[in-house]
């Protein structure tokens, strides 16, 4: 019997979106791919919330995440670091040549938007990365804040990273300025991974008009050629195309904002459930973030057991903690597909198993 993965990514897959993606094979420039391509545009662009195109790159997130340091940044990065992922992106822009600079806040506090105004106030970057949700530990970051910071200083180009986030609540990427909104497939869009979605504004793309060592597989200028057409610079997997198709018709017959809501009302369950039994959340409430919670393990629960006990009698899993927050926090995930059925399911599994420990 296979695990049920309440994971933060990759979350389990419906039978719907596996049974999509074993549509025949086509080639990627071809009039089927085409429509393919184009049919899913608009419900990329109404859930971003934007005008701009939806580039889909088959890489993970993190390709597009470095592809847009690489295509932005002249002067230099300055990257919002709260946590595992955002202080990789500091290196990943080392890495690129490229100016960075930290602007550290303690793992499970969410980035101040006054520390970024007067970060940018220096006028030593170009470019501000900001992971909206920090999925190592569950931090949500004040979106709106920051993006009003950044429009203060025109020109700074913002990159914003929402892979635990996106289709968990409502990000305006236009109304809020961002520059390049980025996600991947494996998290609340509940897709297998390997695919990294972008939405690109004509600011963004002008940008990297002028600078060089854009590279070749993640250029702006060949994604927007490209789209242009209806395809993708190089081939793309397409049975995960087949997958966003599908999910993105089911997304749209459930409705966003019932999809928003139901993500709230699923988190909500089970962060009271963690209060109930003791645990305290790792970020301040008001900035826990919408797909999953990251708990202190106040109780001082043996994580590695509990979720042995998970997978022996229930057949799923959590998270017992990332990195350097490995045993001390867990990870409960409702991103994707779950149900108030499945989650009820889930925290009796959880009580069974802390009640294993005496817990």
């Amino acid at each position: 019997m296979s695990l049920r993965l309440y994971i933060p990514g990759p979350v389990t897959v419906s039978e719907s979106v596996l049974k999509a993606m074993t549509q025949p094979m086509m080639g990627h420039r071809s009039k089927g791919f085409v429509a393919l391509y184009n049919e899913m545009q608009p419900r990329l662009q109404a859930l971003f919330r934007t005008a701009d195109p939806v580039y889909l790159s088959t890489s993970s997130a993190w390709g597009v995440m470095e592809g847009a340091v690489r295509n932005l940044t002249r002067k230099g990065v300055l990257n919002c670091m709260n946590g595992a992922f955002s202080d990789k992106w500091n290196d990943v822009a080392k890495r690129c040549g490229k100016p960075a600079e930290a602007l550290r806040f303690e793992w499970g506090e969410a980035v101040d938007p006054a520390a970024v105004r007067a970060a940018l106030a220096t006028g030593k970057f170009d470019v501000l990365t900001l992971i909206h949700s920090e999925t190592s530990t569950g931090t949500l970051s004040p979106l709106a804040d920051i993006m009003a910071v950044a429009r203060e200083f025109p020109d700074v180009l913002t990159v914003v990273d929402s892979v635990s986030s996106f289709s968990t609540l409502p990000i305006d990427k236009d109304a809020l300025g961002i520059d390049i909104l980025l996600t991947g497939s494996q998290k609340a869009l509940a897709l297998p991974p390997g695919l990294a979605l972008m939405a690109v504004s004509e600011r963004a793309r002008a940008r990297a008009a002028t600078v060089e060592g854009r590279g070749y597989y993640f250029d702006l200028l060949e994604f927007h050629e490209n789209h242009l057409k209806g395809m993708t610079p190089s081939t793309p997997c397409i049975s995960l195309l087949y997958a966003l198709q599908q999910k993105l018709r089911e997304i749209d017959a459930e409705g966003h904002e019932a999809r928003f809501a139901r993500h709230l009302r699923l988190n909500e369950a089970v962060r009271a459930w963690g209060f109930a039994k003791g645990f305290e959340l790792l970020p301040r409430r008001e900035f826990g973030t919408r797909g999953l919670n990251c708990f202190r393990n106040t109780r001082e629960v043996d994580l590695e057991r509990l979720n042995a006990t998970l997978k022996a009698r229930h057949s799923l899993i959590i998270d017992g903690g990332y990195g350097k927050l490995k045993g001390k926090t867990f990870r409960v995930s409702n991103m994707g597909d779950e149900t108030d059925a499945s989650i009820a399911r889930l925290l009796a599994a959880l009580d069974d198993a802390l009640a294993e420990q005496g817990k």
